[in-house]
């Protein structure tokens, strides 16, 4: 005969969900790690082209651009890249979060707010890292960019 083996159910339940804890808490380190490195590739890549355009920044604030036109000018390519990935980010997310909240009984429903939280969020962070470059650029004198042609 087999002996009679129990469990209580409130450990099996704890046990579920400490792995899910672990592995949630395993995704939130990888996903600060993740955006950090892509706000340092961000930040390299807005260096590199306001470095390629100080000659086009110079010639525009001879002519008398603004400081903000000139800052709108270097953020308004991320700014499109930024909406551009995150059109094409929605529809993967949703389908993967779909997938992974059908593995419970009871689920939250998660509606376009949270889409739109998400967009705000990588806009403001790519703004942020871009912005320094921006207006160091902006800020810069333009007969040094300009004294070497």
């Amino acid at each position: 005969m087999f002996p009679f083996e129990f469990n209580f159910l409130e450990e099996a339940v704890d046990r579920t969900y400490r792995n899910i804890e672990r592995t949630g808490k395993l995704i939130n380190n990888f996903t600060v790690l993740a955006v950090f490195i892509a706000c340092l590739g961000l930040f390299g890549l807005a260096s590199f082209m306001a470095e390629q355009r100080t000659k086009e920044i110079g010639i525009r604030k001879v002519f008398g651009a603004s400081m903000s036109s000139i800052i709108l000018l270097l953020m308004k390519e991320f700014i499109k890249y930024v909406l551009i990935a995150n059109i094409f980010a929605w529809p993967i997310a949703y389908y993967f979060m779909n997938r992974w909240l059908e593995n419970f009984p009871y689920r939250s429903k998660f509606g376009l707010d949270i889409f739109i939280f998400s967009v705000t969020l990588t806009l403001v962070l790519a703004l942020l890292t871009v912005s320094y470059q921006s207006i160091k650029a902006a800020i810069a004198n333009p007969v040094d960019s300009l004294r070497y042609e």
